[in-house]
């Protein structure tokens, strides 16, 4: 197969991974073997193994109005949330094009993740009518376009626990129904076949809990039941993907009956966590600090992990912008990343993928 007339084809492949992911939408359209050679997951691979891609960060992430960001604050205007990528290795700021059909925001509190090239986006509450959502958005970064999935089954669920393995699986854990239910039941959407599975029930029920994919399993971390109602417990439970089934319960793996929104998995399988004014990570059975959080990002808002690096998004307190610094995991020094006025909005969600 030609890509480049007159180049071989190694030369012309390795032309094509060198071009910026905000390229690849006009790439994939001037012919069917550029699209076919830059939709395929060797191309991916290359990219990673190149180190040609880009490393991206995504955010539902307030708006931030220069003119009104004092008012909003002032009269409790309820903010707007759009998608903001940052690109750590750069510094560079950007927003994704919106999901057709939202033009109140986003749905408040909707969860993200990143399969492969897509960015998959479910959930939350409509600005307006604070109606549920159960839709599937899928962004796909190579042809920057939009394109709706399935809807989540069953029951209408909020604040859940998200995660993705990374290849084509995202999965939906616990979470609360209209009653303020908390629930045991979880579900796996096939980005692949635009199909949901269900997973068998948690032993426990988990509002509020968080989600991570680590060593091929399935680990969902602290949450509560229905009885406690926000007194979260330090308990987690694992699912083993072979064999489809949940293992015992870990108990106490959080050392304090906290929120675990900040907990996310590094690329060494290590977990981590912002408590105290500090990361800490487990090591062994014991939550160790790694490095004190800087002052202005005290307060935090979603930690990100990829590859050797937290990215940490916060604030030093109320009506303060959100700042973004990086934590180098090798020699835990932090690095900020300039942070423009119209991106110094809270974040909501978060996840990091590299195109």
């Amino acid at each position: 197969m030609e890509l480049i007339p007159g180049l071989p084809y190694d030369i012309a492949r390795d032309c094509l991974i060198r071009v910026k992911y905000k390229q690849l939408a006009t790439v994939v359209s001037i012919c069917k073997s550029w699209k076919s050679e830059t939709e395929s997951p060797e191309f991916r691979r290359l990219r990673r193994a190149t180190c040609t891609g880009q490393k991206l960060v995504v955010m539902a992430q307030a708006r931030v109005n220069p003119n009104q960001a004092s008012n909003i604050m002032k009269n409790g205007v309820s903010p707007v949330y759009r998608f903001a990528l940052l690109e750590p290795d750069t510094g560079d700021w950007c927003e994704l094009p919106p999901i057709p059909g939202f033009s109140n925001g986003l749905p408040l509190f909707c969860q993200v993740a990143s399969v492969g090239s897509d960015l998959v986006v479910l959930g939350g509450l409509d600005p307006v009518t604070w109606e549920v959502s159960v839709s599937v958005f899928i962004f796909n970064f190579i042809s920057a376009t939009w394109r709706r999935g399935a809807d989540m089954p069953g029951v209408r669920r909020s604040f859940f626990g998200f995660a993705s393995d990374f290849d084509r699986m995202v999965y939906v854990v616990g979470g609360h129904d209209g009653d303020k239910n908390a629930l045991r039941s979880t579900m796996a959407y096939d980005t692949a076949k635009d199909e949901w599975l269900s997973l068998p029930d948690m032993a426990r029920e988990r509002d509020e809990c968080k989600a991570i994919f680590r060593h091929g399993k399935l680990h969902v971390i602290g949450g509560y039941c229905t009885e406690m109602q926000g007194r979260f417990e330090r308990t987690a439970e694992v699912f083993e993907i072979a064999s489809w089934q949940w293992e015992n319960v870990l108990d106490d793996l959080l050392e304090d009956a906290m929120c675990p929104k900040t907990c996310v998995c590094g690329s060494d399988g290590v977990l981590y966590m912002c408590r105290g004014g500090y990361v800490v990570a487990l090591k062994g059975s014991t939550w160790q600090p790694v490095a004190d959080l800087p002052a202005d990002v005290s307060i935090i808002a979603n930690v990100t992990a990829w590859q050797d690096m937290l990215v940490v998004i916060g604030t030093a307190g109320f009506r303060e912008p959100y700042m973004a610094y990086v934590l180098d995991l090798k020699n835990y020094k932090w690095k900020k990343i300039e942070t423009p006025q119209q991106y110094s909005g809270h974040v909501q969600s978060g996840c990091y993928l590299e195109i």
